[in-house]
């Protein structure tokens, strides 16, 4: 029964095709205007969910349905993040073999630059998120790469997001390299493209699709969507980055898995990032 009603889901979302989808926020797949999607995304919002202030938008499902928002104010009397916070601190804070550190990575030694990734990196020719130079951090240092979606990278990412935490996002697309803004259409195209045998897209679940049950389940806004990671999700049991998030969401789809991390998922990670530009982090997060 249950894979039925996720089929039958899937088929009425997959009436709704990627143009249409994308139209709904005022703006069509064409749009070369980041900044312009960003506007227009943010009043598609306060138009369908009057009353809600954008900075409550960091909140997920729980700025826009006040039922789940009691049961999440509840939760976080006794934030479930607490313990990995800690954990990610003192793992931010242990030196390597070699005697340095991460802070001997980053700008600012690590501290208050969530805010800032993902980012265009000219030099390279790609988009650069938090967790892929944590790992960088450690091979540089001749330390083990961490496995990308959950355990030490996402307490480690956690704790530099906490430190973050109210500074709003303030990522940048540089207009002198047109390799940076074909990224963010990428994303942008990747968000609203059907795939898999569900016949899905990023936007039929987290644009039209926000606060419309898909079973039991309350899909959340994309504005705002990247703020809060990584989360503890009561589904997981444990902490994880967003590209697990990601990860889970594709195969729900049906489609051939792609990795945390691939290419197409910064891609998209720097598209949903630059639409909540100015609203500010709040991570870790907690969520069903």
């Amino acid at each position: 029964m249950k894979t039925i009603k996720t089929c039958l889901l899937g088929a009425a979302l997959s009436l709704l095709s990627p143009l249409a989808s994308a139209a709904e926020t005022g703006f069509s797949l064409e749009t070369v205007d980041p900044e312009a999607d960003r506007l227009a995304l943010q009043a598609y919002y306060q138009k369908r969910f009057p009353g809600v202030p954008l900075e409550d938008y960091v909140n997920g499902i729980y700025a826009i349905d006040p039922d789940s928002r009691k049961q999440w104010d509840a939760l976080m009397e006794f934030p479930p993040y607490e313990f990995d916070l800690e954990e990610g601190e003192v793992l931010f804070n242990t030196p390597f073999a070699n005697g340095k550190g991460y802070a001997d990575c980053f700008e600012n030694g690590g501290i208050g630059i969530r805010q800032k990734y993902p980012y265009w990196n000219s030099e390279e020719g790609t988009v650069k998120t938090l967790e892929q130079e944590i790992n960088e951090c450690r091979v540089e240092n001749g330390e083990q790469p961490l496995k990308w979606k959950r355990g030490d990278i996402a307490k480690i990412s956690a704790y530099m997001a906490s430190t973050s935490r109210g500074k709003p996002f303030e990522i940048d697309i540089p207009e002198n390299d047109p390799r940076a803004l074909q990224a963010y259409l990428d994303g942008k195209r990747f968000f609203y493209t059907k795939r898999g045998q569900l016949n899905l897209s990023c936007a039929n679940c987290h644009l039209q699709g926000s606060r419309i049950y898909i079973r039991a389940d309350l899909p959340g806004p994309t504005l705002g969507h990247p703020t809060h990671f990584p989360v503890v999700r009561s589904k997981w049991g444990d902490i994880g980055t967003l590209h697990r998030r990601y990860e889970g969401c594709y195969r729900d789809t049906r489609s051939v898995p792609i990795p945390a991390q691939d290419e197409q998922f910064r891609k998209l990670e720097y598209f949903q990032t630059y639409m909540s530009n100015g609203l500010p982090v709040n991570g870790p997060g907690a969520r069903k």
